[in-house]
C-alpha cells in the first residue's frame, strides 16, 4: 500500500527569499522563476553594472582629490561669492549612491549565482536610474569647474595602480565562478562563446597590466633621496587663518623650513598678505566697510586694512572642521588676528633661520603703484632685515631689477630657457611635473618645487622621485610621513606580480574544470534514473517554471496508478524540492 504523504515538500529558502525579495519584491516561492531573465530585465542589469562602474570612477575621484578640497572651495567661493565646504553634500551623496548600487549588484550576482530570474523592482529601478544621472551630472559640473583636477587621477596610479591590480585580479578571478557556470552548464550557443572571449581578453589584459605601471616608489631602497623640504603654503591654513601670523608660526612648529605668501601692494605701496582678489572671505571688512566689501584689496591703504580682523571668519566658518581641536587660548589668538604684512612675515622666517617663496599679485593698471610695486617689495625684504638669497621671487616681470633674489617661475621651462633667464628653480602644479621631467630637471641640477601637496601618497611618490621641496597646505599631515608610505625593489614586485597571476590562473582553471565536472556527473546521474517519459520531460524546449512543475507532478500520478512494486525506485531530480520515491514510500 502506498501511504500518503505529500508530493512535493518545500525546504524553507531563507537566504533566497531574502535576496529575491530586496532585489525585485518577490518574497513567496510562486513568485520566483528560474527560468532565463528577460531581455528587458538583462539591459538593467548591464545599466546596474554601468552604474556601479561610474560610481566606483567617481568615488576613487574623489577620494584622491582629497589633496585639492581647499582649490575647490576657493573655485566654488569665486564663481558664488560665499565660502562653505561643497565637498561634504558631494562625499554624503556619493558614499550613499555607492553602497546603495553596489548592494544591488551583489543581490543580482547571487541571482545568477542561484539560478533565479532576474527581475529588478521598479523603485529600485527608479533608483538606479536617478543615480546614473546624478552621477553623469556631477561628473559633467566637476569638468566644467575643476576640469583640470582630472589629472591627479593619472597621477595617483604612480601609488595605487600596484593595489588596484591586486583587487581587480582578485574581482576578475572570482567572476569566473560566473562566467564557468553560463558556459557549461547551459547548451553551446554562439553568445556563449562570445562572453567566453571577451572573459579571457579582460583576464589577459589584467594579467599583463603591470607592464604599463610607472611607479616611482618601485626602486632600490639605496637609491631613495633625502626627504623633501615642506614649504607652509599660507603657513598652516588648516589650523589657523591662512596668511596671518598664528598660521605661519604653526607651519614652522609642524616641520616647514619655508614659507609661502600671498602678496598685494596697498594704495600706499604697503606689500601685505592677501590670497583673494577682495577681503569679503578672511576679513570683517563687509562689517567695517560694507560699501567697499566687493573693492579690490589693493585699493585700501594700510592703516584701513589694519583695522579689519583676520581671524573671526575661522573661527566661525570652520573651513577644515579643525575649531573643534583649538584650546582656548588659541580660539583667543585667533579671534585677534589682523592682516599680516609682508615685513613681519620676513622677520619670523629671518628668526626662524628659513626662506621665503613670494607670489605677488601685480596691482591693476589704474592702481598708484603700478609702475613702483617690485621696489616696494624689495623695499620691504631689505626693512625685515633678511639675507635676500633667502627669498625666492616668482612674478615672471621685471627680474632684470630684482637680480639679488632668488629666481624661480611657475611655468614648465626647459633647461635652456631658465638659464636664458637667469632662472634657478621651478615651482610647479604637480600634474605638470610628471617623473620624467623630474628626472630631467634633477639631472641638470635643477631645483623643483611641486604644489599642492597635501596627502601622505601625493608627499611618497614625489619623495621617491625625488623631487626636494614640496609647498603643503597641511604640514601637520606630511610631518607623520617619515618615510614613503611604500617602497619596494622591481625584484620583489616582480615575484608579487607574477606569483599572483599564477595562482589566479590556477583558481580559473579549477574552477572551470570543477564546473565541468560536476555538470558532467549530474547529467550521468540523471541518465541513469530517468524512465524514457523523464527523459521526454527534460528534452521539453522552454518551458516555464510552472509548466515543468504541473507536467512532473502528472508523471508521477500517472506511475503510482500504473503500479510501482515495493523495490522499484522513482527517483525524480527537479529543480525546487521535489520528493523522491523509494520503495514505496516518499522520502525528502
Amino acid at each position: 500500500m502506498v501511504k500518503h504523504q505529500p508530493l512535493q515538500v518545500y525546504e524553507k529558502q531563507v537566504f533566497v527569499s531574502f535576496v529575491t525579495g530586496i532585489y525585485g519584491c518577490r518574497w513567496k516561492r510562486y513568485q520566483r522563476s528560474q527560468d532565463d531573465s528577460s531581455r528587458w530585465e538583462c539591459t538593467w542589469f548591464v545599466i546596474l553594472c554601468s552604474s556601479f562602474l561610474l560610481l566606483l570612477f567617481w568615488a576613487y575621484f574623489w577620494l584622491v582629490a582629497q589633496n585639492d578640497f581647499n582649490e575647490f572651495n576657493w573655485l566654488v567661493y569665486n564663481r558664488s561669492g560665499e565660502w562653505r565646504d561643497e565637498t561634504i553634500p558631494i562625499l554624503a551623496s556619493t558614499t550613499v549612491g555607492f553602497s546603495y548600487i553596489t548592494f544591488l549588484l551583489i543581490l543580482a550576482l547571487f541571482h545568477i549565482s542561484l539560478g533565479q530570474q532576474l527581475n529588478l523592482y521598479w523603485v529600485h529601478k527608479i533608483g538606479v536610474l536617478a543615480t546614473l544621472l546624478t552621477t553623469i551630472s556631477g561628473v559633467i559640473s566637476v569638468d566644467d569647474i575643476w576640469g583640470d583636477e582630472w589629472d591627479i587621477l593619472l597621477l595617483s596610479l604612480q601609488s595605487t595602480a600596484p593595489f588596484l591590480h591586486i583587487g581587480a585580479l582578485v574581482t576578475v578571478t572570482a567572476i569566473s565562478w560566473l562566467v564557468a557556470g553560463y558556459v557549461v552548464r547551459r547548451e553551446r550557443s554562439n553568445f556563449q562563446v562570445m562572453m567566453l572571449l571577451i572573459y579571457m581578453v579582460i583576464l589577459l589584459a589584467v594579467y599583463l597590466a603591470p607592464l604599463t605601471f610607472t611607479c616611482p616608489c618601485i626602486m632600490d631602497r639605496h637609491s631613495l633621496r633625502p626627504r623633501p623640504e615642506i614649504i607652509g603654503r599660507r603657513g598652516a591654513p588648516m589650523l589657523a587663518p591662512e596668511n596671518t601670523m598664528v598660521s605661519f608660526n604653526r607651519a614652522l612648529q609642524y616641520g616647514s623650513s619655508s614659507l609661502e605668501a600671498d602678496i598685494t601692494i596697498s594704495v600706499d605701496g604697503v606689500p601685505f598678505l592677501m590670497r583673494d582678489r577682495t577681503l569679503k572671505r578672511t576679513t570683517d571688512v563687509r562689517k567695517v566697510f560694507p560699501v567697499r566689501q566687493y573693492d579690490d584689496a589693493s585699493f585700501f591703504n594700510w592703516t584701513e586694512i589694519r583695522s579689519l580682523n583676520a581671524g573671526q571668519w575661522f573661527l566661525e566658518s570652520d573651513p577644515y572642521w579643525t575649531v573643534g581641536s583649538l584650546t582656548a587660548r588659541d580660539r583667543s589668538r585667533i579671534g585677534n588676528q589682523t592682516v599680516c604684512s609682508l615685513v613681519e612675515m620676513l622677520r619670523l622666517v629671518a628668526r626662524a633661520n628659513g626662506s621665503a617663496l613670494l607670489n605677488v599679485r601685480r596691482p591693476p593698471p589704474e592702481h598708484p603703484r603700478y609702475r613702483s610695486w617690485f621696489m616696494d617689495t624689495l623695499w620691504a625684504v631689505q626693512k625685515a632685515g633678511i639675507t635676500q638669497k633667502r627669498v625666492t621671487w616668482t612674478p615672471d616681470t621685471d627680474r632684470g631689477r630684482v637680480r639679488g633674489l632668488l629666481q624661480t617661475a611657475n611655468e614648465k621651462l626647459s633647461v635652456e630657457e631658465m638659464r636664458q633667464r637667469g632662472i634657478t628653480s621651478l615651482t610647479l602644479h604637480y600634474s605638470k611635473a610628471s617623473h620624467k621631467d623630474l628626472q630631467e630637471y634633477l639631472a641638470n641640477n635643477v631645483s623643483v618645487t611641486v604644489y599642492p601637496v597635501n596627502e601622505g601618497w601625493l608627499y611618497s611618490i614625489l619623495w621617491c622621485s625625488g623631487v626636494p621641496s614640496v609647498s603643503s597646505d597641511a604640514p601637520q599631515v606630511l610631518r607623520k610621513v617619515p618615510y614613503p608610505i611604500w617602497l619596494m625593489s622591481r625584484k620583489a614586485y616582480d615575484f608579487i606580480w607574477i606569483t599572483s597571476d599564477l595562482v589566479s590562473f590556477a583558481v580559473v582553471v579549477g574552477i572551470f574544470s570543477f564546473q565541468n565536472y560536476h555538470m558532467i556527473r549530474w547529467r550521468m546521474r540523471g541518465m541513469q534514473n530517468y524512465n524514457p517519459e523523464q527523459i521526454m520531460l527534460s528534452a521539453v524546449a522552454r518551458r516555464s517554471s510552472r509548466e515543468v512543475n504541473i507536467m512532473k507532478e502528472k508523471l508521477i500520478f500517472s506511475e503510482l496508478n500504473n503500479g510501482l512494486s515495493s523495490t522499484e525506485e522513482l527517483c525524480l531530480y527537479p529543480e525546487n524540492g521535489y520528493a523522491t520515491y523509494t520503495h514505496g514510500e516518499l522520502s525528502h
